[in-house]
């Protein structure tokens, strides 16, 4: 599998993050250039199955990264991880990820009532990753699904924030470099590691010794509907049952959900889910309406009081 890592020059926490990534993992400079950016590389090894080694390149563009679609489309990769600052008036000390799109208008980037592909596993194994590697004064937490740009392959945001302080932060932006990694390595069975020791998980190759009975298959996909924007339900999945969640529309976004969109949301998270995850006292006034819809679609419901 080839992954894309996309950084931008308009972004402080991006640059950040991009140079943890360079200065601390197997990062190789090329002669090969995007938006007149000199592009890395590095390869996760898969033991001594060369098949299933990992490409990453990571990019550099000029433009703000919400507003870049059709990335897909001039970028050759199977998979897309934006590094990016996160905003937020708390001015929390943040680590986010979440996967992208609009359930309504595009104001930030992407198209209208347009989500673009969700691949859980990964999504998961970055929550993971960034919850065992936060670090005081950081909290991790899963965004429900906001701003482009517009896609058409498996992509996410990976977030630092949530002020200048903390986007210019070099072990805020160590954190997120560290779990990127170690979630595309956990992903593909193995990752790469240049200047720091882990004595645990490392080989004398640097690769991971990675071995989990919970692999991508044990996963079982779903798309979260109802409670906030930093989702503790979803955040609860992800880290304290199977469940690997793509999709989540929060109870403010409620309003604009009909049915072509749940369907085009559980399209749009591979694999599709067999099941909606509801945030049960999260639904507030559209509980009623959400529920018909997917009792008339014949789409499976669970309450999350019920699974947890």
């Amino acid at each position: 599998m080839n992954a894309a890592i996309i950084s931008s020059k308009k972004d402080k926490a991006s640059i950040n993050i991009k140079e943890n990534l360079i200065t601390n993992f197997s990062f190789n400079g090329s002669e090969e250039k995007f938006d007149n950016n000199y592009i890395y590389e590095c390869t996760l090894k898969n033991g001594k199955n060369i098949a299933n080694n990992q490409n990453i390149k990571l990019y550099t563009i000029n433009s703000e990264l919400i507003f870049t679609d059709d990335l897909d489309k001039k970028i050759d990769a199977d998979i897309f991880v934006f590094i990016s600052k996160h905003r937020a008036q708390e001015d929390r000390a943040s680590l986010t990820c979440h996967a992208i799109g609009n359930f309504g208008k595009a104001e930030h980037g992407g198209k209208e009532r347009a989500l673009c592909y969700s691949n859980p596993a990964l999504l998961k194994k970055i929550f993971i990753e960034l919850n065992n590697n936060a670090k005081e004064p950081y909290e991790a937490t899963l965004e429900a699904t906001h701003h482009g740009p517009y896609m058409e392959k498996p992509v996410c945001f990976v977030e630092l924030g949530s002020n200048e302080k903390y986007w210019e932060d070099k072990n805020g932006g160590f954190i997120v470099a560290k779990s990127l990694m170690g979630a595309l390595g956990r992903f593909n069975g193995s990752a790469a590691i240049k200047n720091y020791n882990e004595k645990d998980t490392m080989n004398k190759n640097n690769n991971y010794n990675y071995k989990t009975k919970k692999n991508n298959r044990n996963y079982e996909s779903t798309f979260v509907i109802g409670g906030s924007h930093y989702n503790h339900v979803a955040n609860k999945a992800m880290l304290n049952s199977n469940l690997a969640v793509g999709h989540i529309c929060a109870k403010h976004n409620l309003w604009n959900l009909d049915i072509d969109l749940i369907k085009q949301a559980m399209e749009k998270i591979t694999p599709k889910p067999k099941f909606v995850l509801l945030e049960w006292k999260g639904l507030g006034k559209e509980k009623k309406r959400i529920l018909d819809l997917l009792e008339r679609s014949g789409i499976e419901w669970r309450r999350n009081d019920k699974e947890f």
